[in-house]
């Protein structure tokens, strides 16, 4: 018997669960184009109201799995775990993090995404090595994975074409902020790259997706659930976008900052992110004993360069100039600045993160929507963070651009952005929320 659409819109918008049989034809259905885009609206409408149980959204989830290609990673041999950001400002964890637990003897399959909105994007940054290829077919990102151990590419049209579809559509919709759906969405690439465990970095503030810590904890909370309904560990870290991470904004930059601490250098607070994550990675993937080993491990791989080599070892495997490595200055960076200096003395209060995101993007650094260009050596070089003492004068960002495109309207968003007061703030915890 076919499947009644309408009957499955209207059970669900009744708040009743949804069997997994009904859900894989109807997102058959959809990818084979016999259901049409206004009544999957109306589902996606119905379980934004409605929500799902974490059953429900492991079955929705596999549908999407079974929609296109996957990377079955059997014949390669290691434990397989991947993390996740939700997005930020300055957010190049990834960078640093999938070499340095491949040196750890971890396998890395990740699919990235590049930049929309205010938010960066991993693919668009390591777009900046001369020759780095991310548009990797199945056989090409195995054979880099059996090489380097890790890999990170881009969502080809073949890959959940399920979630490419129903995102695209969520986004004319006002459904994105659907925990469930955002559940399937991440979950169903992760699994599809052959991932078994997986490490959420959940952001929270002003720069993040989510700005409250409830929200971060719900759908922390909901991710972890849902992984276990497939079968799969996820643990999931609450971290700090209340401003923007590390201080490099910006592709070329970020890049170069991520080398820095791929050197054993590099802001405290990226670092301290990158072992937090790295350490439940590796935990999961049962190579420490407990997260806090974990995070020794790789530190000592960052001091002793095997990080840096593992970066290496990557780079090359997918067509990059491992030279970078050693030579940042291959990362092209615009010689044109400008500097948005104090007009007063006293603390940074705060920081509108999501401000400098788009001020990045109105330079060149992101795009507004898919296809539009981005300028890969253009952004911002953060100078001061919350709780910083300034006096007038003094420099709080360096502006990199391109023939001063977007140039004063960058500069104002970033002068109201940040806001000092005359009392030393609270400090802005790195880590918020616990689970």
């Amino acid at each position: 018997m076919a499947l009644n659409v309408p009957e499955l819109i209207r059970a669900k918008r009744q708040g009743q669960p949804l069997d997994p049989a009904s859900l894989k034809e109807f997102i058959d259905g959809y990818v084979a184009g016999q259901v049409p885009d206004y009544q999957v609206a109306a589902f996606l409408m119905a379980v934004f109201f409605r929500g799902m149980t974490p059953e429900e959204s492991a079955a929705l989830t596999r549908s999407m799995v079974e929609s296109g290609e996957q990377y079955r990673l059997e014949g390669i041999e290691g434990p397989k775990v991947d993390k996740h950001s939700t997005g930020g400002v300055g957010d190049k964890v990834s960078l640093v993090l999938v070499p340095l637990v491949a040196s750890a003897h971890a396998i890395v399959p990740k699919v990235s995404g590049r930049g929309l909105g205010h938010t960066g994007g991993t693919l668009d940054k390591l777009s900046s090595i001369p020759g780095f290829r991310w548009e990797l077919g199945r056989e090409e990102f195995l054979n880099v994975l059996r090489k380097a151990g890790c890999a990170i590419i881009g969502q080809t049209d073949s890959f959940v074409p399920a979630d490419k579809r129903l995102y695209a559509l969520r986004d004319v919709t006002a459904t994105v902020d659907s925990i469930p759906l955002i559940c399937s969405s991440i979950l169903s690439k992760k699994v599809a790259a052959g991932m078994e465990s997986l490490v959420m970095d959940v952001k929270v503030g002003s720069g993040a997706f989510l700005e409250e810590d409830e929200e971060a904890r719900a759908l922390a909370a909901a991710l972890v659930e849902v992984g276990a309904a497939l079968g799969k560990k996820v643990s999931a870290v609450i971290t700090q976008m209340g401003q923007p991470l590390g201080h490099a904004v910006g592709n070329a930059l970020e890049m170069r900052e991520a080398l820095d601490v791929l050197r054993g250098e590099g802001p405290s607070d990226v670092r301290d992110v990158v072992l937090r994550i790295g350490g439940e990675m590796l935990l999961l993937a049962g190579l420490a004993e407990d997260a806090e080993a974990g995070r020794a491990e790789l530190a000592k791989r960052l001091g002793d360069g095997s990080a840096l080599e593992k970066f290496r070892q990557w780079v090359e495997a997918q067509g990059g100039d491992p030279r970078v490595a050693d030579d940042p200055d291959m990362l092209e960076v615009s010689g044109e600045t400008a500097v948005v200096e104090a007009r007063e003395g006293g603390y940074i209060q705060s920081i509108a993160t999501r401000d400098f995101g788009v001020a990045a993007n109105l330079l060149g650094a992101g795009r507004a929507k898919l296809g539009d260009d981005v300028d890969l050596a253009v952004g911002l070089a953060v100078h001061r963070k919350v709780g910083d003492r300034v006096e007038k004068g003094d420099p709080l960002v360096t502006i990199y651009h391109r023939g001063g495109r977007s140039l004063k309207e960058a500069e104002t968003i970033l002068r109201g952005g940040i806001v000092a007061g005359p009392e030393k703030p609270p400090p802005l915890p790195l880590f918020p929320v616990t689970l």
